[in-house]
């Protein structure tokens, strides 16, 4: 990796001149599961920093399983894990400072879960975010869902200048973020309430949806279903966002979805979504990479597994 992209950032007087950086986030549902795809792929995209979400693993844990490899690759490293669900994790080569773990006030289910972890790196705020999934509208877990968010959009109302914040939202911004919006009615994730706690988020913070602000015109997904061959079919969801203040949005230089790591044997269900602040060592390369291999369905012709 190219040694401009390793620092911190250095201090002149009172004015921090910040590095390029590389950002990625991933839900890698199970970082056990996921050690043969994740250690080849930070070596491939070289990611200066990284957000983990859905974990699954006690912070000891964490540290035991990939401490030694992560170490050897130069990323420090902050966790919040639980041992079967949850979690979430910063890995950093630019810095990782003032580390916090949870979210003031934030509900629980009906303990506090490991959902949300923050750190400095290279300047920039960084929050690593696994908002919960809802799973049906009116649930006591939809409300959680709501109240959480509530929580997280307090949490960011102080936020530095600086901040991005990104990880599975589990939340499609918009129609033109599912494969097909009719597949979707009466499901989770789409929902007016759960669009509009997402916009208040954005608002709260000041905030831009950084992939969809670059390629407004563009199909573009980050999570498909492991049942009926959806990934090979390219019907999927964006839910893992990438939201920065106005300062991180004017750095980005490239912004996409890996869609390479989806791929192959042992994949995620998610895809890792990169931006690129200052430098794009790959090029602007386009929305998502590669290209879906197959179009979508036709409109209205395709059930949810989940619904069958």
């Amino acid at each position: 990796m190219p040694g401009h992209r390793l620092g911190r950032g250095t201090r002149i007087g009172a004015r921090l001149l910040l590095a390029p950086m590389r950002i990625a986030t991933w839900n890698v549902n199970s970082v056990k599961q996921r050690v043969p795809r994740l250690l080849p792929w930070l070596d491939e995209r070289q990611p200066d920093v990284v957000c983990l979400q859905e974990t699954k693993l006690a912070d000891d844990a964490f540290t035991e399983l990939l401490g030694k490899d992560l170490d050897s690759r130069r990323y420090e490293v902050a966790v919040y894990g639980e041992p079967r669900w949850n979690g979430v994790a910063i890995l950093s080569r630019a810095g990782l400072d003032d580390v916090t773990r949870g979210l003031a006030g934030a509900p629980g289910f009906p303990e506090p879960e490991a959902r949300a972890i923050a750190a400095t790196c290279g300047g920039v705020r960084v929050v690593s975010v696994y908002v919960p999934n809802g799973r049906e509208p009116g649930s006591e877990h939809y409300r959680y869902k709501l109240t959480w968010l509530a929580a997280l959009e307090e949490s960011i109302r102080t936020a530095p200048q600086e901040t991005i914040v990104c990880g599975d939202m589990n939340i499609a911004p918009a129609d033109t973020d599912v494969f097909d919006p009719a597949a979707y009615v009466g499901q989770t994730h789409v929902t007016e309430p759960e669009r509009a706690a997402l916009a208040s988020l954005q608002a709260a913070g000041s905030l831009h949806d950084v992939v969809r602000e670059r390629w407004p015109d563009r199909r573009v997904f980050t999570y498909w279903d492991y049942r009926a061959g959806m990934f090979h079919q390219d019907l999927g969801m964006r839910i893992d966002l990438v939201l920065a203040t106005g300062a991180v949005e004017d750095r980005v230089r490239a912004a996409w979805v890996d869609r390479q790591a989806r791929k192959g044997t042992g994949p995620s269900d998610h895809a890792p979504v990169i931006i690129d602040l200052d430098e794009a060592p790959d090029g602007d390369i386009g929305p998502v990479v590669p290209p879906p291999s197959a179009p979508g369905a036709k409109k209205s012709s395709f059930r949810l597994p989940q619904s069958r």
